[in-house]
């Protein structure tokens, strides 16, 4: 078939000229591959940059019954500040809790991720920098990162524009399988404490600052920090520490609950089952200095903010109630500063002011009593 021909006097359009730099995105690769292959042992086939990643499987034949749990998620408007700042090697440990932090809420182990990076120009050493994150962290959860992808946008999004996503699966054994089936009265809800916002919420949190002319480069004296490294501290990795409780409590972990997008009563309720209810006592902890300043700026209460942030809550476990102290104990253990936090109660809620279940699930109800306590515990 003949080409048709460039009119006379008509420009040849190309590729590079359109925004897209394939050359860019070869180096970026170039820069990855490295960090990329730190994750990967024996199970990984193919290396990096297939069409698709290789991940031997055949060890599903010692499982009676394996299920699959499998997990995707963002950063959130975190990236903006991160952009904002030119410090791009944290972001990809944000989106590694985000995703892989899921999957162990199932009891299942992780096995491998991959990652999507979404951006106006490639910058091959930016992109290097999110991709070792997304690496270090994975490399930290026991996960392999088996491929992924980083497309260029031009005229989609601005040249220093990106986003990041990513999706993961693992594998447990369906009677290993824990959630709100085998949850009891009685059982004890330990709080994990987390690192900071880890990656909700920054919506508001970019508006209150903007609202109030503070930049990212402004120093907070009740922060001890400029408030860019503050809001910049990565998501806590509780994949590993919680997967070590389960084994070190055979049967004792009844349910897990990843305190992410809807805060913190909303979360523990979709893991207790229909017919249940617990108070969470705000009087156990003391939420990190970050959440109440933020509060202080925009003017209001810390209580107006639980349906938003973790407010220093990052994670739950609801366990038998004889093993609370050890859980607590062990997670200690960890370096994650552990309490528990309430006990789950059976029948229907006492009153109208709980949350019952979230995002599409009949569970249980939760509600935050007390009154925070003004220093750390």
């Amino acid at each position: 078939m003949t080409s048709p021909s460039t009119p006379e006097g008509a420009h040849r359009s190309t590729y590079s000229e359109a925004g897209v730099d394939t050359h860019a995105g070869d180096l970026a690769v170039e820069l990855m591959k490295s960090s990329v292959r730190a994750t990967q042992g024996p199970e990984v086939l193919g290396g990096v940059g297939g069409f698709a990643g290789l991940y031997d499987a055949s060890f599903l034949t010692s499982y009676t019954r394996p299920l699959l749990a499998t997990s995707t998620d963002g950063v959130g408007t975190k990236v903006a500040i991160a952009q904002a700042l030119d410090i791009h090697d944290t972001i990809g440990q944000d989106l590694v809790g985000m995703v892989v932090d899921d999957i162990v809420v199932t009891g299942a182990k992780p096995l491998f991720m991959t990652d999507y990076i979404a951006t106006g120009k490639v910058h091959p050493e930016r992109i290097a920098d999110i991709v070792r994150g997304i690496a270090e962290a994975c490399s930290a959860t026991g996960t392999a990162l088996v491929g992924g992808e980083t497309a260029e946008h031009p005229g989609l999004l601005g040249p220093d524009d990106y986003d990041v996503a990513g999706a993961a699966t693992g594998v447990v054994e369906a009677d290993a399988m824990i959630g709100a089936h085998l949850v009891r009265p009685g059982d004890a809800v330990i709080a994990l404490g987390s690192s900071g916002i880890h990656s909700n919420g920054y919506s508001l949190v970019r508006h209150i600052l903007k609202n109030a002319s503070i930049g990212y480069e402004d120093h907070s004296a009740d922060l001890g920090t400029t408030w860019g490294q503050a809001l910049l501290e990565p998501t806590r990795l509780y994949t590993l520490p919680l997967l070590r409780l389960i084994d070190a409590l055979p049967g004792s972990v009844h349910a897990l609950s990843h305190v992410t997008g809807g805060g913190i009563a909303a979360n523990l309720a979709r893991v207790l089952p229909k017919g249940t209810w617990a108070d969470v006592d705000r009087s156990t902890w003391s939420p990190s200095p970050v959440f109440r300043a933020l509060s202080a700026i925009a003017g209001t209460t810390l209580e107006q903010a639980e349906g938003t942030w973790n407010l220093g809550i990052g994670f739950f476990a609801v366990v038998d109630a004889a093993d609370a102290d050890a859980a607590i104990r062990a997670i200690e253990a960890e370096g994650i500063h552990a309490w528990q936090a309430g006990t789950v109660q059976e029948g229907a809620a006492p009153s109208d002011d709980y949350e019952q279940g979230a995002k599409g699930v009949d569970g249980g109800a939760v509600r935050l009593v007390g009154t925070y306590t003004d220093g750390a515990k």
